[in-house]
């Protein structure tokens, strides 16, 4: 396999021939099995180095019974403890900042990223000065997989802040050679901006999240600008589903007359790009031989077989700083082998991608739904603004489900009947889909905030009516 070798060491001056549809041929399109023998002699020695440098992986693994010589097959790799969100949180509140996983002197840190900490400790990402290198260079494969190529220019339109996606682009970008515009997002009137510079500059790629992309389309032609001038071949998205729910995925490349493609996984798993799509396949490849990826039972974290709905849990294979080690994802996938990949490479295949997070689902009346389901409902009609919440309450006894959705001025225009309409409509299309009843309330497109990032479109104020009765609510 091409610079199979941990650590990494890439050749900076390595580029394929410009005609190649892969960037390394062998190790994209071996056999299966080949590349299975591969990965686990690979986490023997990733293990071991964790085992040797990482104080929190040898308590673990010691009081799980587990020593990296154990690990002689994947299905012996199956039996390794998962890592959770929450043991890196008390990891570094107990070892300030970086955590007992960093396993590399704090003076090789090269750049320091990490969560908001909007809903408790944020987490510290420290990526060591040869990991930064060995990412551009595994973004860079991917984005050649997309038909990306030297000299293209690629316009990144997404916060430039602790948010890894826009920083992993801008490296894989300059990593291809191509010319990159690191345009940001999240100014007031920035949006309107990054319209007319699209205009000007005509870039081969867009990248930011899906809602982002829907927002600047609508402002682009608040402008007067059909985003189609901005002559894209096309999208690519991470921070959120919708490119590859069939729904988002189509009015996306209807607005623009460009392709999308899904990429993403976690910021903690940078190279994040190790779940992609490519220019000839929909869905997510699994770059295995970047991060070796198991979708697993969320109870158990063995994994699922092929076709299999479950959780990704993920190992780092060629970082040497803070390496993740069967990290739970949390979120929620199916899998298939990828034996049918129109692109020829032989890794497995997330075919609907990354489409929501098991603790983002939330029942009603009985029934599992996941945010993903109504936005691709929303999507399919005629009428629908692009923009939306769901409320979910309590009336009585029952929860009750409410999906304020935006409609385009042209359905105000026609009337109260044609409001009507769009109404009834919305609320059989999601009653078939999610098996229960939702209310909708149209509303004008102004109405609903856009982000300038990710969306947040869930309200569950089911606890407020729970303080309300037992009393517990606030003076």
């Amino acid at each position: 396999m091409e610079s199979w070798t941990f650590p990494p060491d890439y050749d900076p001056g390595y580029m394929p021939d410009p005609g190649s549809r892969y960037w390394f041929p062998e190790r994209e399109t071996m056999a299966a099995g080949d590349r299975e023998a591969a990965i686990i002699k690979r986490i023997g020695e990733v293990m071991g180095y964790a085992y040797a440098n990482a104080p929190f992986y040898k308590k673990k693994w010691d009081e799980a019974g587990i020593h990296p010589d154990h690990i002689k097959s994947l299905e012996d790799f199956e039996r390794v403890p998962v890592v959770t969100k929450a043991e890196l949180r008390q990891s570094q509140a107990d070892n300030e900042p970086f955590g007992d996983y960093l396993c590399v002197p704090e003076s090789e840190i090269h750049h320091i990223h990490g969560t908001s900490g909007t809903t408790g400790r944020p987490t510290a990402f420290a990526i060591g000065r040869d990991d930064w290198k060995a990412i551009a260079n595994n973004q860079a494969r991917v984005m050649w997989g997309m038909g990306l190529r030297p000299g293209d220019l690629i316009f990144i339109g997404s916060l430039f802040s602790l948010y890894m996606g826009s920083w992993g682009t801008l490296i894989g970008s300059e990593r291809l050679a191509a010319k990159t515009f690191p345009f940001g997002a999240g100014a007031t009137g920035m949006t309107a901006r990054a319209a007319l510079w699209m205009q000007m500059t005509k870039p081969k790629a867009f990248y930011g999240t899906p809602s982002y992309a829907l927002h600047l389309a609508e402002m682009a032609e608040a402008e007067g600008i059909d985003p189609k001038e901005f002559a894209l071949d096309l999208l690519f998205f991470s921070g959120e589903p919708g490119a590859s729910i069939p729904s988002v995925k189509n009015r996306i490349e209807e607005l623009y007359a460009a392709q999308v493609i899904d990429t993403g996984t976690m910021a903690e798993m940078t190279p994040w790009m190790n779940a992609a799509g490519t220019k000839e396949t929909d869905g997510m490849l699994l770059w295995q031989d970047m991060v070796y990826t198991e979708v697993c039972d969320p109870k158990s974290f063995a994994r699922v077989p092929w076709g299999g709905q479950g959780t990704p849990v993920y190992t780092h294979l060629e970082r040497t700083s803070q390496p993740m080690i069967r990290l739970v994802s949390g979120d929620l996938t199916h899998w298939t082998d990828g034996a049918d990949n129109p692109c020829g490479r032989t890794y497995p295949r997330l075919p609907n991608g990354i489409y929501g997070r098991i603790d983002d689902m939330f029942q009603v009346r009985g029934e599992n739904i996941y945010p993903s389901a109504i936005d691709g409902v929303l999507n399919e009609i005629a009428g629908y603004g692009g923009e939306h919440r769901i409320i979910i309450t309590r009336d009585g006894a029952m929860d009750e489900l409410l999906v304020r959705m935006d409609a385009k001025e042209e359905v105000f225009a026609k009337g109260a009947a044609a409001i009507a309409a769009l109404q009834a409509k919305a609320e059989k299309e999601l009653g078939t889909v999610l098996g229960v009843r939702a209310q909708v309330e149209i509303v004008n497109s102004d109405t609903i905030p856009r982000t300038d990032f990710k969306a947040r479109r869930v309200i569950d104020d089911r606890d407020l009516f729970k303080s309300l009765i037992t009393g517990k609510g606030k003076a």
